[in-house]
């Protein structure tokens, strides 16, 4: 056998007395109080006196080790209980810490959809201050008009700038042409005076 440790001991003799009301001295007694009977020379009646004294112990300190093997069982279900309650707290804490992540999540997803919102809201207030889309096209129309309308009057305008060209090329013309008649006719009286001049200078 291997040597006996301090703790070992301790366990042994904590076991046998129990919760300390002295089972340790009593067992100490009892051993005594059987090598003596053994030894005993005395009447058979002490010594059943004695050997009922000495069951009597023993059943004392059969009850008080079984009252600590009791109270020992009892610790280890509630050391097994513990380590279920410690599972469970641990199993506990990191669920919590998942719904906080998830949670995290959430609030980061409710922020956003909330700028989203306030954008979105934002937008409309702008889209709100135009006019809508049956309105728009009325007055798309109504411009599309005034521009057929000024392609029109542009189309008129064009056309009597280009007739007054005309005419003033005309006019330019009839004027050169009614100048050079003047200076023809001038330049044929001329010519007329000129001939008279040297008949009359015979005379």
């Amino acid at each position: 056998m291997g040597a006996v440790t301090d703790d070992e001991v301790i366990r042994k003799r904590l076991l046998i007395d129990g919760d300390g009301a002295g089972d340790d001295r009593r067992i100490n007694v009892l051993l005594k109080s059987v090598t003596k009977w053994c030894n005993s020379t005395g009447t058979p009646e002490e010594g059943f006196t004695q050997y009922q004294r000495m069951m009597g112990t023993l059943a004392q300190c059969e009850f008080s080790m079984g009252k600590t093997l009791m109270v020992y069982d009892m610790n280890l279900r509630e050391m097994e209980n513990y380590e279920k309650i410690y599972t469970n707290i641990e199993q506990s804490i990191t669920s919590a810490h998942e719904k906080i992540a998830e949670c995290k999540k959430e609030i980061q997803r409710a922020k956003r959809i909330r700028k989203n919102r306030q954008e979105y809201d934002a937008l409309a207030k702008v889209i709100q201050q135009h006019p809508d889309r049956h309105e728009t096209l009325k007055q798309l129309e109504a411009l599309d008009k005034e521009l057929q309308l000024l392609s029109r009057t542009k189309e008129n305008v064009d056309a009597k700038l280009e007739l007054r060209k005309k005419q003033f090329h005309v006019l330019l013309s009839t004027i050169q042409e009614l100048q050079q008649t003047l200076e023809n006719d001038e330049k044929s009286d001329n010519d007329d005076i000129n001939q008279e001049s040297p008949a009359e200078n015979g005379e």
